[in-house]
């Protein structure tokens, strides 16, 4: 006999494995769907530092495989298959993926967000060794050196005023002539003394050996190249949310992010939208998973609904 669980959830980062946990808890029949591994972006991460509770902070894939053991101790499955299609609509739901069809009473939906990548070569594999795309991730660990942030949007002008804060000096390298980020991040860098822009240029080339040693800039204009050494850098060039699935059966915002309140339902009855890939001002692993908490209020209570 087919099973129909009362929460399916697409995504094992921490908001996917947090509502999972507390979901099981609450004697919900619960199955995580999982394409790669646990973690998401997390697990990427070779020293989470600012996640409580880990005071010499704590390798990202060891914390995601925690997550996981400690949904799974409260009876939580896991499958790994990458999902299809999904049809979400009416009182069962159901996600075709890799391995077969999963259906379920609710959904929650934590797919992600993955950073834009800026597309030099090298760029994948110094990823944790100089190149980097969160700053208030990893900043700490570039404590009085040199960064080097490429963007000139909020994302780039939030990071760089963070870093400014911990780093001895940070260029900040734009493509454009004025920033795009608004007036008020404008005002806060121009008050930073260790914050030096770099217009009209584009950074074409990453310099190594072990690790990050600099960068090749080029004029957009001129062409011309020059080298510039730093310790990192923080790639701010926007992000590309995990929404494929969802295009025409759930609204999304203009950056196609999942539109989802701090309750994160949907306007789908019974489907929930967690972490990166709902509209939201900080994204965190933390907000991730505190995203999942509240999700699972909303999935019990939905189901409750259902049964009156």
């Amino acid at each position: 006999m087919e099973q129909i669980y009362d929460v399916a959830v697409l995504g094992g980062g921490p908001g996917g494995y947090t509502a999972a946990l507390y979901c099981a808890r609450a004697g919900l029949s619960t199955v995580v769907l999982e394409k790669l591994s646990p973690g998401g972006q997390m697990a990427t991460t070779s020293n989470v530092e600012n996640y409580p509770g880990f005071a010499e902070g704590v390798d990202g894939f060891d914390l995601a495989m925690q997550m996981k053991d400690g949904a799974e101790r409260f009876g939580v499955e896991t499958l790994f298959a990458d999902a299809t299609a999904v049809a979400l609509e009416g009182g069962v739901k159901t996600i075709t993926t890799s391995s077969g069809e999963r259906r379920a009473r609710t959904v929650i939906l934590a797919t992600g967000a993955d950073p834009r990548p800026l597309g030099v070569p090298h760029e994948d594999e110094l990823r944790g060794r100089g190149v980097a795309y969160c700053a208030t991730c990893d900043g700490m660990l570039y404590r009085g050196k040199t960064v080097v942030v490429v963007g000139g949007g909020n994302s780039a002008a939030e990071d760089a005023l963070f870093l400014s804060r911990v780093c001895k000096k940070v260029y900040l390298v734009h493509r454009g002539a004025v920033l795009t980020a608004s007036k008020s991040y404008w005002t806060a860098l121009q008050k930073a003394e260790n914050v030096e822009f770099i217009w009209n240029s584009r950074v074409v080339e990453l310099l190594y050996g072990s690790v990050v040693t600099g960068v090749v800039l080029e004029g957009v204009e001129s062409g011309n190249r020059s080298e510039l050494a730093c310790d990192g850098v923080f790639i701010a060039v926007g992000r590309i949310p995990n929404t494929g699935l969802f295009h025409g059966v759930l609204e999304m915002d203009a950056a196609g992010y999942l539109i989802a309140d701090e309750t994160t339902r949907t306007a789908l009855p019974g489907v929930f939208a967690v972490g990166d890939v709902r509209t939201k001002p900080l994204r965190q692993i933390i907000t991730a998973a505190a995203d999942g908490a509240v999700a699972s209020k909303y999935a019990e209570a939905y189901l409750a609904e259902q049964e009156d």
